[in-house]
């Protein structure tokens, strides 16, 4: 008689709130459902796509589910906004178009509705891009959380810009265009009311005139990454991965203000892996460093643009190291799933 061992029954296998973390269990549903089903996944995951046959545009698409839907700094709907516009931007491309779209809970005040487009609506204006199709859907009571926002943008690239995150070289400087922690800190914190709120709001706002203003210096421009779900160790990570380097940050570079060290310190979280929403790394050639934090410091949302590492000219590729303020060298891992659901 043959004896068989019982094949684990992939039906029993659930999507878990990770998954959607930007982080490692993400790669893996990607990997191994999402991307072979639609003939993906044979180059760099990329924040937005260029159009075959047009190259010259970019498209991009993204849906947001936070709760709550309106924080200290933003709401739902300059969020939606500014999340496609910065995807857009960090292929090299300013915005021509968004497209919107809702689901609607049913029994979603009209009150808030009207807030939530409002907001949308200035966003957009503010961003210089029209919003110029959508779709609305309204679902029962309890087949959504009160209001889900979808935006899809096209945008067109700046010709002497062609950044990708497959292309960071050995001896590139990273930089960073502002303080990391405060979009994810403040979401949770609203949403608990845990109180570091009243020191700390989101920092989410569009990125596209930063990527503007670092046009002049063409080539020398290598990557652009906006380090959003799984903040900026996922960002790096992903990076490092589809370049193939190794890459090394200082701790004591990277900046990250009082009140979301104080709340990560008391949560238990690294500031490394919290979410954001208006700021960008940025992978420069080494002798265009200097001009491209000057070009960043120019404007309000670049002002404080600091360089905090390096890629490495020897390592194992993919790796991601940080300089910690005791001289010591400790691995930055991917992030594995979810710290703080639902904050974009």
């Amino acid at each position: 008689m043959t004896v068989r061992c019982p094949v684990p029954r992939s039906e029993d296998e659930v999507v878990l709130l990770g998954h959607g973390a930007g982080g490692s269990l993400t790669a893996e549903l990607l990997g191994q459902l999402i991307l072979p089903a639609v003939g993906g996944g044979r180059g760099p995951l990329e924040d937005a796509a260029l159009l075959p046959g047009h190259r010259e545009l970019v498209i991009s698409t993204d849906s947001f589910v936070v709760s709550p839907l309106f924080f200290p700094g933003g709401d739902i709907g300059s969020l939606a906004v500014h999340g496609t516009v910065n995807d857009l931007a960090m292929r090299g491309a300013r915005p021509l178009a968004l497209a919107v779209s809702l689901i609607i809970e049913e029994g979603l005040a009209l009150a808030e509705l009207r807030a939530v487009m409002t907001s949308l609506g200035k966003a957009a204006q503010d961003a210089g891009v029209p919003v110029v199709t959508g779709d609305t859907k309204v679902v029962g009571r309890g087949a959504a959380d009160r209001l889900f926002v979808n935006t899809t943008g096209v945008g067109e690239r700046h010709g002497s810009l062609h950044p990708s995150a497959a292309l960071a070289r050995p001896g590139d400087a990273v930089l960073l265009s502002g303080p990391i922690g405060l979009h994810g800190t403040t979401v949770l914190s609203t949403r608990e009311g845990l109180g570091f709120e009243s020191d700390i709001a989101s920092d989410t706002r569009p990125l596209h005139r930063l990527v503007a203003a670092l046009t002049p210096l063409g080539s020398g421009i290598h990557v652009l990454r906006d380090p959003t779900r799984g903040g900026l160790a996922a960002a790096l990570n992903e990076i490092a991965r589809d370049s193939s380097v190794a890459v090394e940050i200082r701790e004591g570079d990277v900046p990250v203000p009082q009140a979301v060290a104080s709340a990560c310190d008391l949560l238990g979280l690294d500031p490394l892996v919290v979410a954001n929403e208006g700021c960008l790394v940025a992978f420069v050639a080494a002798d265009a460093a200097e001009a491209a934090l000057a070009a960043l410091r120019s404007l309000p949302e670049g002002a404080q643009a600091v360089r905090i590492g390096e890629v490495l000219r020897e390592g194992p590729g993919g790796r991601v190291t940080m300089r910690t303020l005791v001289g010591a060298r400790r691995i930055v891992d991917m992030p594995l799933g979810e710290q703080l659901p639902r904050i974009c």
